[in-house]
């Protein structure tokens, strides 16, 4: 047992899940807030190569959706630009230097865009 008499790890079930600080559960069953608006938040679009054997993508951070929206965004941006892509980590990640057409496209959406980055 740990310090204040709490269950750390069990060899049966693994690691204990943590407790929310808001509603106390395990796990949490917290209302999940509605995201913001497109017009309300910022789409930071930037070209990278690193890590990639120089090749270039174009990298779109920010958005704040569910999972499942980020997907039909990421999809409707890869056949707009015309090539492949996927979405890591909040992040939608378009093959090659596609900063332009994601721009105009996210900006058709409501979004504010900001072009980061060489």
């Amino acid at each position: 047992m740990g310090k204040q008499g709490r269950l750390v790890y069990s060899s049966e079930e693994g690691r204990m899940p943590e407790v929310c600080s808001r509603c106390r559960s395990k796990p949490c069953r917290c209302v999940q807030e509605k995201p913001a608006a497109p017009a309300q938040q910022i789409a930071y679009i930037q070209r990278s190569s690193k890590g990639r054997a120089g090749k270039q993508v174009t990298l779109i951070s920010g958005i704040a959706l569910a999972p499942a929206q980020l997907d039909e965004l990421g999809a409707a941006l890869r056949k707009r630009c015309g090539t492949g892509g996927t979405i890591k980590d909040g992040i939608i990640e378009l093959q090659g230097d596609q900063r332009e057409a994601a721009a105009a496209f996210l900006k058709e959406r409501g979004y504010k865009v900001k072009l980061s980055g060489g």
